[in-house]
């Protein structure tokens, strides 16, 4: 688990620069999750660090493999400066915790929800999980033989750095009935500045 969230956050770093902040949470029954802090000019990313330690797994399997399976970390990525964004601390983390705490498999398209604000006064409460690669590569892993036969080459999932997108209660439930894919080209036909932390719904009528 240590060897891989050090590649991990060699990682993030090579990707983002050095962090100028990191701090933990800890929740009953899972591993320690970080999330680091990156200023790339009027932009701040937030990145967990620790939920890769372990492949998310699909509840219902009957056994559990500890070492194949699919493996990620979080990005969220807002303008700063305009609201106290650097609350989002702990909703990332529960967010990060979530494949440990409730068996969940989080995935492009997805939605999270974080039951309260991702920061004080903001009209978020949920993010859509988007497509890795553009920001932080995939990062291939090969744990050696000592993992067992899935833990070598190909046999071993990459470690996938999601970007989340927040979304208003009203993008939210929009998803849910037209999809992902909709809601995503809806921002992008209207300009949508998903780094805003104070921006408003995007217009949803037909």
């Amino acid at each position: 688990m240590g060897e891989i969230l050090a590649l991990v956050e060699a990682r993030l770093l090579t990707a983002l620069g050095e962090p100028d902040a990191r701090a933990a949470v800890t929740f009953l029954g899972t591993d320690r999750i970080e999330v680091l802090r990156f200023i790339d000019g009027d932009v701040v990313r937030y990145a967990t660090l620790g939920m890769s330690a372990h492949p998310m797994m699909d509840p219902t399997a009957a056994l559990v493999d500890p070492v194949k399976g699919p493996r990620a970390e979080l990005l969220l990525s807002v303008r700063a400066g305009l609201a106290d964004t650097d609350k989002v601390l702990r909703p990332l983390a529960v967010l990060a915790a979530s494949p440990q705490v409730e068996g969940v498999i989080v995935a492009p398209g997805a939605s999270l929800e974080t039951g309260e604000p991702l920061w004080p006064g903001a009209p978020f409460s949920s993010v859509l999980v988007a497509e890795p690669g553009g920001l932080v590569e995939d990062l291939e892993l090969d744990l050696g033989p000592d993992a067992g036969a899935n833990a070598t080459g190909s046999g071993t999932d990459p470690v996938r750095f999601l970007p989340l997108l927040p979304m208003t209660a009203n993008e939210a439930a929009w998803k849910r009935v037209r999809g992902a894919q909709a809601l995503q080209e809806r921002w992008l036909s209207h300009g949508t500045d998903l780094r805003d932390p104070l921006r408003g719904s995007v217009p949803l009528d037909a």
